[in-house]
C-alpha cells in the first residue's frame, strides 16, 4: 500500500491507499466537528474566518484560525521532511515515521481529549493537534501517490471529479477510456470511504466520543503492520529467487 512512489504504484495500491486513508480522515473530520466545533481535515473555510475575524477587528483579530492554518501546512512540511529524510537514506519505509506521529497524535488525543478539555486547555489546542496530524498525513498520501490520491478534504475531488466525467463524452479511444475510468473510480472511492467514515464517527460518537480517533489509530497501525509484513515477504521472496539462481 505504501512501498512504491509514484508511477511505479498501481490502481490497486492507490485505491487501497485511498480507502484506508480516507476513512480515517472522515473519522477525524468529525470527530472535529462534533467535539471542537471546528473542522479539522481542511483549512479553506479557515481563511475566510481568519479574514471576517480581521475586518471585524474582534479581540483576538482571528489568531486561531491563523494558527489553524498554520498547524496543517507544519504537519505537511514535517511529514515531507522526514520522509525525503529516510527516502535519502534508502529506507525500505521512509513513510513509517510520519504515519507513527499521526497514530501518536491521535491516540493521544483519542485518549486524553475529554481530560484535557476539563483541564482547561481548550478546543482550539486540540484542533491545531488534529489540523497538525492531518497535515501530516495528507502530505505523505500525496507523495507516495504522486499527487493521485488526496485523502483530507474533497473539494479538489468533486471538481476533478467534474471534469473526468465531462471527458467521458469525448474521449473515444479504449486507452484513454480505461485510464479515465480507473481515476474516476478512484476519485469515488475516496468521497465515499470519507463519507463512510463521517457516517460511523457520528454513530459512535455518543458512546465513545474523543475515542472514536483510538478507533482511527487503529486502522492507521492495521495499515501500516499490513504494509510492513507484505515489504518483509516481497524481501523473503526475493531474496529466495536469488539463492535459487544463485545455485543454478
Amino acid at each position: 500500500m505504501f512501498r512504491h512512489r509514484g508511477k511505479a504504484r498501481t490502481f490497486k495500491q492507490n485505491f487501497r491507499l485511498a480507502a484506508f486513508l480516507s476513512l480515517i480522515a472522515g473519522m477525524v473530520n468529525i470527530c472535529g466537528v462534533l467535539l471542537l466545533g471546528v473542522l479539522t481535515t481542511n483549512v479553506t473555510g479557515h481563511f475566510a474566518y481568519f479574514a471576517e475575524d480581521v475586518l471585524k477587528k474582534s479581540d483576538q483579530f482571528g489568531i486561531h484560525f491563523l494558527l489553524y492554518i498554520i498547524a496543517f501546512l507544519a504537519g505537511s512540511f514535517i511529514s515531507s521532511l522526514m520522509t525525503e529524510f529516510f527516502y535519502a537514506r534508502n529506507s525500505h519505509a521512509p513513510h513509517n515515521a510520519s504515519m507513527f506521529l499521526e497514530i501518536i497524535l491521535l491516540l493521544y488525543i483519542g485518549l486524553f481529549g475529554d481530560y484535557l478539555l476539563n483541564d482547561g486547555v481548550g478546543k482550539p489546542i486540540l484542533a491545531y493537534v488534529l489540523l497538525f496530524s492531518m497535515g501530516l498525513q495528507n502530505s505523505l498520501v500525496s507523495k507516495i501517490s504522486d499527487a493521485a490520491v488526496r485523502t483530507t478534504h474533497l473539494t479538489g475531488l468533486f471538481t476533478d471529479l467534474g471534469i473526468e466525467l465531462s471527458q467521458l463524452f469525448f474521449y473515444r479511444e479504449t486507452s484513454q477510456r480505461e485510464k479515465l475510468k480507473g481515476s474516476i473510480k478512484l476519485r469515488c472511492g475516496i468521497i465515499s470511504f470519507f463519507f463512510a467514515g463521517c457516517v460511523a464517527g457520528g454513530l459512535l460518537y455518543n458512546s465513545l466520543r474523543f475515542r472514536i480517533l483510538v478507533v482511527a489509530a487503529i486502522f492507521l497501525v492495521i495499515a501500516l503492520v499490513y504494509d510492513n509484513i507484505l515489504v518483509s515477504f516481497y524481501k523473503i521472496k526475493k531474496k529466495l529467487r536469488g539463492e535459487e539462481h544463485h545455485d543454478h
